[in-house]
């Protein structure tokens, strides 16, 4: 057992000082590739969430809710067929580890977190209990969370688990949600599901020893006396892990949003952001390009979440045979040529505090610090602004005369009543022009 005191211990540096990490959700509900592409969660009507979930890895219960679009679909479309046959069809034949990572780390990240096990309970990895099914034994017949960790890993990223406690629709008992207000009763809180998942979730922490520990929907009632010791042994395994909030209450790190839920939590000292490219985290056919961020939306949820303190954590769901749909690939894409240049206003920073405005109109603008110097994020200013723009400071912040652009095109600042007027070339774009300034 490890040293039970570890409520006090401070956050490691490096989780804070990260700011962007990649979310893979991958597994047997890439096969059906299934959703309706309905909103963001936390923005669309707890009432009909269930029913038209846009989430592609919970087709099993969407498609179990009659008179349901997914209920229909999975009908006419698979024959009604049991979910597991998605197991035996997924056969990442395509999958190259280390060609995704090397997106993912050329894009910035500086950590990823796998989708260990989904509520469809089929595991990544040859987990305890889980008999044949899981990809060693079925479907991809790989270890899917050691090749990951192991790409992750040569490529000076840290690498993080996410495992859903709280809901397995296999191993727990299986109940169709329909409501928001039924997950608890339909959640597993008995002792034997409770100790088929610590036993798991040991087992990926004696395994792979994962930079972060991501738990989802909470904990078994019944296990909820085991987590003091399971935290125990995580940080005497990883001393500079991080444990995210999602155990039902029991202790946390750092507190997480999704989309538009919990936003609340991004108040907290240390919070991390968690959405898709799309609206879905599971690879979603249905998804077109007017549900996906595109680069320029990409790189500003990034920036907006550093300017206030928090990680992004952005999703990438690949397709059954192993490949990231290109359309994600492009967002990547995107990120990476605009962070080659500019991450060093992301990296390390914090916000910048009272004294400067961001803005959400035109212009945008957001702001954040290190130690010596303050970074204004500028995008759609325009064309009536004559390549000018105040940005809105406290006098005495900023030093006017240090200022510079990170891309190195010309930038003139002078102090104005009511701020600082900078005037430089093509600020209207909507990927954001960065410009550093001394603090005072």
């Amino acid at each position: 057992m490890g040293d039970l005191d570890f409520r006090g211990r401070q956050m490691p540096a490096w989780f804070p000082d990260a700011k962007f990490g990649v979310f893979v959700h991958w597994g047997a509900y890439s096969v059906p590739a299934w959703a309706e592409p309905t909103g963001e969660l936390g923005a669309v009507d707890p009432e009909v969430w269930f029913a038209h979930n846009p989430y592609a890895e919970w087709y099993w219960n969407t498609s179990q809710i009659e008179g349901s679009p997914a209920h229909e679909h999975h009908r006419t479309v698979h024959g009604g067929l049991p979910y597991d046959t998605f197991l035996d069809a997924w056969k990442a034949e395509l999958f190259d580890p280390a060609e995704w990572i090397d997106v993912f780390a050329r894009a910035g990240a500086r950590y990823v977190v796998v989708t260990t096990k989904h509520h469809d309970g089929i595991a990544l990895w040859d987990a305890p209990g889980t008999g044949t099914r899981n990809t060693v034994r079925r479907g991809p017949h790989r270890d899917l969370v050691a090749d990951l960790a192991a790409a992750v890993r040569a490529r000076g990223l840290r690498f993080g688990v996410y495992y859903s406690g709280g809901l397995d629709w296999h191993a727990g008992r299986r109940a169709v949600i329909r409501h928001e207000d039924l997950i608890d009763e339909c959640r597993p809180h008995d002792a034997a599901y409770a100790a088929y998942a610590l036993r798991q979730v040991r087992d990926l922490i004696d395994r792979y020893r994962p930079d972060v520990l991501w738990n989802d929907i909470g904990w078994p009632d019944a296990g909820m006396a085991d987590l003091p010791d399971l935290f125990a042994h995580y940080y005497a395994t990883v001393p500079d892990g991080v444990v995210n909030d999602r155990w039902d209450g029991a202790h946390a790190d750092y507190l997480t949003s999704e989309y538009q839920a919990n936003r609340q939590n991004e108040t907290a000292a240390h919070w991390e952001q968690c959405r898709g490219i799309g609206l879905s985290f599971g690879y979603n056919r249905n998804e077109g390009p007017e549900h996906l961020l595109d680069p320029a939306g990409a790189v500003r949820q990034l920036v907006d979440v550093a300017s206030r303190g928090g990680n992004l954590l952005l999703n990438v769901g690949p397709k059954a045979d192993g490949t990231l749909p290109g359309e994600q690939r492009t967002v990547l894409e995107g990120i990476a040529s605009w962070m080659a240049g500019h991450g060093g206003a992301v990296y390390a920073t914090r916000p910048l505090g009272p004294g400067a405005a961001p803005s959400d109109g035109a212009p945008w603008i957001r702001w954040t610090r290190d130690d010596r110097h303050a970074f204004a994020f500028l995008a759609d200013v325009p064309d009536s602004a004559r390549d000018q723009v105040v940005l809105k400071t406290r006098p005495g912040l900023l030093d006017p005369a240090t200022a510079v652009r990170l891309d190195d095109l010309p930038v003139r600042a002078d102090a104005v009543p009511d701020g600082i007027l900078a005037t430089s070339v093509a600020l209207g774009t909507p990927l954001p022009t960065v410009l550093r300034f001394a603090l005072l």
